[in-house]
């Protein structure tokens, strides 16, 4: 389905304002956003995906911790457990320079992982920049909430022209205020999901710069087609959660090639669903950290990343797994290493290619990967490893990708 080019247009809904409603939003700090309000309200309740007054997962999602409260908050501020949420050490960066960005590349397409879910892509002679979130903590506030565990790999301005900003989902790890506002000055364009333009419009984006999709519609961009797919997460800034902006993972292709971002999401069947409609894909992008067993539904363990990479490539290793989420904040109980390590090895078991760039490596899927395992000259011990023996051979008709979704919890 194809959205429209500027679904934001004149949608300030003033008529709908009061005084008082004008005054309490007067003292909203500015990063919690704005409210969708006229065109835009009314298209989000047509949306098939809206219902009972907010949008819906494909699969039923708990976004709220379950379990104990109590045992949740032993396990948080356990001294030992804080420690190893973060690297022992500084975080190696990769030295980009503005010149190594300027050289295309040579098979036509390209990735640099920025750190946590900020992934700039070079495919087919444009420029996609994925999340991008370069202010010091991913917060509404500059002086509370989770802060940077390394610096930002280079400057904004390093990154050169880019074509089109590509947001998932507006929580403050992946759209960001400061970010935002510096790339409103420039000619880029935004793609986000349903109800997220409204926060984008407030921060300076004009609206003809705004290709605002539900799932499943698409909007061209020079050679590339990107389609907002389903994602099973959550969404909201400020103090109410009203669920009236979407969350997606994102469909990018070029004549030549294709990636996959999947933004934030639990895993569910449609993986499936959305390979086989739109991929296979040279480059998945998958989140695979920040998760626990108090929000199994919104977050995937390293073994369900892999597993959502071979749904994505129709059952079977194909392509390159860019694993994103991780590294650069301490936004869950698990060891920060764990991403890493877990992955490496869930891969390894099913033969699944990986890149393990150090944020700021720029590498083609086509080439050498990045897999030096960084992490672990600055990490502190994992309490328990991933490496388990190997499981009897599996039944000829078993799926190749049937992983122990439990063994990394």
């Amino acid at each position: 389905m194809e959205a429209p080019e500027s679904p934001g247009g004149a949608v300030t809904g003033v008529d709908a304002d009061s005084p008082l409603r004008a005054r309490l939003r007067s003292l909203r700090p500015a990063a919690f956003g704005a409210d969708a309000t006229g065109q835009r309200l009314e298209r989000i309740r047509r949306s098939p995906n809206f219902a009972d007054g907010a949008f819906q997962n494909p699969v039923g999602a708990r976004h709220r911790p379950s379990g104990s409260t109590v045992e949740f908050a032993k396990t948080y501020f356990r001294k030992e457990a804080r420690k190893r949420r973060g690297p022992a050490a500084p975080i190696p960066l990769h030295a980009t320079t503005a010149a190594d960005l300027a050289r295309p590349p040579e098979s036509g397409l390209r990735l640099t992982w920025l750190g946590h879910s900020s992934v700039l892509a070079e495919i087919d002679g444009h420029r996609v920049l994925f999340d991008p979130v370069w202010g010091e903590r991913c917060s509404p506030f500059a002086f509370a909430g989770p802060k940077r565990l390394h610096p930002v790999p280079l400057p904004l301005a390093s990154l050169g022209p880019v074509d089109v900003v590509v947001i998932s989902h507006d929580h403050y790890d992946h759209l960001d205020l400061p970010t935002v506002r510096a790339l409103a000055g420039t000619d880029t364009l935004f793609a986000v999901p349903l109800g997220v333009g409204a926060h984008l419009e407030h921060w300076g984006v004009a609206p003809s710069r705004l290709r605002e999709l539900d799932w499943n519609e698409s909007t061209q961009v020079g050679d590339l087609r990107l389609t907002a797919t389903p994602a099973r997460h959550f969404c909201g800034r400020g103090l109410r959660n009203q669920q009236h902006t979407l969350w997606a993972s994102w469909v990018v292709a070029g004549p030549e090639h294709r990636v996959y971002h999947s933004g934030d999401t639990g895993y569910f069947p449609g993986f499936r669903d959305i390979g086989a409609e739109y991929g296979p894909f040279d480059a998945t992008m998958i989140q695979l950290g920040a998760y626990s067993e108090y929000w199994p539904d919104i977050h995937m363990t390293p073994a369900e990343g892999v597993r959502t990479h071979l749904d994505l490539q129709g059952g079977t290793p194909h392509g390159v797994l860019l694993p994103i989420h991780w590294g650069s904040f301490n936004l869950a109980l698990h060891a920060w290493a764990e991403p890493g390590e877990w992955t490496k090895d869930a891969a390894e078991e099913v033969g699944q290619a990986v890149a393990f760039p150090r944020p700021g490596e720029p590498f083609e899927p086509v080439g050498k990967l990045p897999a030096d395992t960084w992490w672990r000259g600055v990490s502190h011990p994992i309490a328990h490893p991933w490496r388990r023996p190997q499981p009897p051979k599996a039944p000829a008709e078993a799926p190749k990708h049937d992983l122990d979704l439990a063994g990394d919890r």
